[in-house]
Parts: structure tokens; sequence; C-alpha cells
């Protein structure tokens, strides 16, 4: 980790300057977590006509990928939010365009590599562009012809996925990871490669949903029924709410965002303290640094 930072404090940034560097680092692997293996035994334990490779039971009228709705953009507001103008700026600037696409592919093959399939993205801190990151890595991943990549709001505090696509949702995300809401009405499909799992309620008490049993049995039976490549999962900051620290254990990896103008080395390592022992770290993406400042970071 000492490589993504200088003195303690991160390099200085510009106004205006909207610069990204991805460093996918070495760190151990460790295998798939007890709690989703428990998950996989209670699933076996349900009434089911069939199941997985892996064991885990899914009903024959649970929609597989391919029978998942279809949502157009435009359905949910009329104005675009400042995240969606932030999108479409980055979708025309071919330097960050050619950012998450070196991360896309380094990160294909680090999941192929180690069978990883639920990535999470995050930052130390609130407002380091952990869903911009999150976005903008997810329509990188769905550009390769017959992948399936599946995009999560779980910022339950600040749900933005919503807006970013301008996507209508289908009840609250608390509701599908409880069971109350079947797979079929909550996961949508804007492409034959990108589907989103949406929020459109703020929660009280986030951590305690993303830290419930029933949340890691239905995260299990979802991928077992529409089998994508990667999940990614947009989280709240990790120092700022126990939300992300207690989803861990539902991920294979993180991605650090960390942000040019605020994000302190000190932050990065106890990010890192707090996921030793539970999760690798596959890196750490640099938003926000000036020009300039970016050779620090190699």
């Amino acid at each position: 980790m000492r490589d993504t930072y200088q003195n303690g404090s991160p390099a200085a940034a510009g106004d205006g300057a909207h610069h990204l560097k991805s460093l996918i680092l070495g760190h151990s692997i460790r295998p798939r977590r007890t709690v989703l293996e428990r998950a996989k035994q209670r699933a076996l334990q349900h009434d089911a006509p069939s199941a997985d490779a892996q064991g885990v039971r899914i009903d024959l009228r649970t929609p597989r990928w391919q029978d998942l709705s279809l949502a157009l953009p435009g359905s949910k507001s009329r104005s675009a939010s400042v995240l969606q103008k932030s999108l479409a700026r980055a979708d025309r600037d071919p330097t960050i365009r050619r950012a998450f696409d070196k991360l896309r592919t380094r990160l294909r093959q680090t999941a192929q590599e180690h069978n990883w399939t639920s990535i999470g993205v995050m930052g130390p801190t609130s407002g380091c562009g952990s869903t911009f990151v999150a976005v903008n890595l997810a329509l990188s991943l769905s550009r390769v012809p017959g992948s399936r990549t599946l995009l999560m709001d779980m910022n339950m505090r600040s749900p933005a996925l919503a807006d970013a696509f301008d996507v209508a949702v289908d009840g609250p995300m608390a509701d599908f990871l409880s069971g109350h809401t079947p797979l079929g009405a909550h996961l949508v499909r804007t492409t034959e490669t990108l589907a989103l799992g949406l929020n459109d309620e703020v929660e009280e008490n986030p951590a305690e949903i993303l830290q419930d049993g029933a949340t890691a049995r239905t995260l299990e039976r979802m991928r077992a029924a529409i089998r994508p490549e990667i999940v990614i999962h947009d989280l709240p900051g990790m120092l700022t709410y126990d939300d992300a620290t207690a989803f861990l254990p539902q991920l294979d990896a993180v991605l650090l965002v960390s942000d040019g103008t605020q994000t302190l080395g000190r932050e990065l390592k106890e990010c890192e303290r707090l996921m030793q022992g539970h999760v690798p770290l596959l890196g750490v993406m640099l938003n926000r640094a000036r020009a300039d400042s970016i050779t620090r970071y190699t």
C-alpha cells in the first residue's frame, strides 16, 4: 500500500482535474468465506426442484439472465442528475475511458484466475467517487461481447444508481435482500450484457441488513440463477459507517477508490487493516488526481 500514497497524504489535486489511475496490487488470496458456505448449506434445506453445479438449489421458475426484464433509460425522470452528466462527460473522454478499459481487462483476468465473482467498490470515506468508478467499470465490463455484468446498489444510505441510469426502481433493495421481492421483479437488464440491482429507499440500519443471513442466501441464489461473470457492489465509505465492513464476507475482493483531493494515507492503511483476514484488496483507483502527480503513484 505504501506505493499508493506519499508521506501520509495524497498528491495535490487541481480544481477541475479528473484523472484516473488504477493499480492492481499483490495481496494474499483467501478462499471463499465460510459464511457463504453456510449460506449454501442453508439453501440446500429449502425445497426446490433443481440445483446448480455448486449445490445451491434453484427453482426452475426463477428467471435466468435472458429472462430479466429490459429497462430502458428515461423511465425514472426527465432531467439528468449530476452523476448522469458526469458519466456522460466521462464516456466522451477517451483518457478516462481507456483507464477504465485497462482496469476492466486486469480485473477480468484476475477474477478468472481466482474464480472471483463478487467485487466491492468503496472509498475510505464518502465523496471519493466510488459510484462514479463502479458505474464506469460496469459499463466497461459490459462492452465485452457475450459477458454478463451485474451492478448492485448496496449503498442504502445514499442510493444513486437509479438516477445514474435513469431507470425506475421496483421496490427497495432491503426487500430484495430479505427475500420478500422475487429476483425477477427486482433485477433488470439495460443491455444484453449489463444488469442492475437498484434501490429507491434510504435505510436507517443498512449494516444490519447487509450482515443478515437472509442477505447471504439471497445473493448466493441470485448468482446461481443468473450466472453473472462479475458482480460489482457499489458500497458506502468504509470508515464512515460499518456497512461496508459488515458486507466484506459476501465479497471476493475489494477495489478502493482514493480521492486525490481528500483521501489521506492513514485512511487507506486503516481500510487495508480492516480488510486483512477477510477479503483481498484488489487495488486502488486514484480519482481526481492532478496530471503531474500521477507518476508518484506508479
